[in-house]
């Protein structure tokens, strides 16, 4: 049960979505008001990758291609991540589950409360992820179009060169929603059945970020 007074209770929430929707950015903003950790499994996934680690090896070969990263390979990342002291009055889970599979495994060592679904056009998505730039020194971010540097190809924080991830491409991207839609309609199924799921539209535009948010706070709200 959730509610927002967090004394004893455990809040599990899981953001469902394709890349570039905005659940990282909405995920932040409620971590604020629920207090408690946003695990983004993306990012996980590339902090394992940049440390060479044993797990990151292997999915890199999945991640430059396109693809997702085998179930095995997240659920026990996944699973050593929730275990953690701060997880113990819950989580926001972003990017995983991404297969019913994946959904059957996470109930076997944590519940699940509320799943938010979402949405935006493809359109919409290709145009925010390709014009993503990372700084190489400071992995700082910027968009071309929202959010440019003072100067163009140059990070403001110290002038390290930007550059714009494998994943980031627009071919790469159509492929990412492209394998995405195929394997998460079950996913989405499920949860409906469930009825742990409901839809967010998430298409506007960063500015109006706030009726993204009110519409997963109104959601949280009713699944008192």
């Amino acid at each position: 049960m959730i509610s927002d007074s967090l004394e004893g209770i455990i809040m599990n929430i899981v953001l469902l979505g394709p890349p570039g929707v905005g659940k990282g950015t909405v995920a932040e903003i409620l971590t604020g008001k629920y207090k408690i950790p946003h695990i983004s499994t993306g990012n996980m996934l590339r902090e394992a990758v940049a440390k060479g680690t044993s797990l990151g090896t292997r999915a890199k070969v999945y991640i430059d291609a396109g693809q997702l990263v085998p179930d095995e390979l997240v659920t026990t990342m996944v699973r050593d991540r929730v275990a953690q002291p701060d997880c113990s009055k819950g989580f926001i889970l972003d990017g995983y589950p991404r297969t019913s599979a994946q959904a059957r495994a996470l109930q076997e060592f944590a519940a699940i409360d509320v799943v938010l679904n979402f949405t935006a056009p493809p359109k919409t998505i290709i145009e925010r992820i390709s014009g993503r730039r990372t700084c190489r020194t400071c992995s700082a971010t910027y968009h071309i179009k929202y959010s440019p540097p003072k100067k163009e190809g140059a990070c403001d924080k110290d002038g390290g060169e930007l550059y714009q991830r494998s994943d980031e491409k627009p071919g790469i991207i159509t492929e990412r929603l492209k394998v995405y839609e195929e394997q998460n309609k079950p996913l989405i199924d499920y949860y409906r059945n469930e009825g742990l799921l409901s839809d967010i539209d998430a298409s506007y535009h960063i500015t109006e970020i706030g009726k993204i948010v009110k519409q997963c706070e109104l959601t949280i709200s009713k699944s008192q």
